[in-house]
């Protein structure tokens, strides 16, 4: 089980979890189902990487991290952003 760095964000009446360290994104009505939507993705591409060597992972670029934070969309967007610790 390894530890990951998860932003949320509400967007659209959804909430978006994204992982810094690797880039996965989960998303869900609460942030817990988003939580566990990534920790799911998160566990699948381990299992992939298990088997085949050729997956790329990295870490998410200030920039990606930037637009992330500051999606403009046309229905009002939540300025709430919250950092949690996930173990997948």
């Amino acid at each position: 089980m390894n530890f990951y760095t998860v932003v949320l964000r509400q967007s659209a009446g959804y909430w978006v979890a994204l992982c810094l360290e690797n880039g996965i994104v989960g998303q869900g009505v609460t942030q817990d189902e988003a939580i566990e939507k990534l920790q799911a993705a998160i566990e699948s591409l381990q299992a992939i990487n298990g088997i085949e060597f050729s997956v790329l992972q990295s870490p998410v670029a200030i920039n990606e991290l930037h637009e992330f934070l500051t999606l403009e969309t046309k229905e009002p967007t939540s300025e709430v952003y919250e950092f949690r610790a996930v173990y997948a």
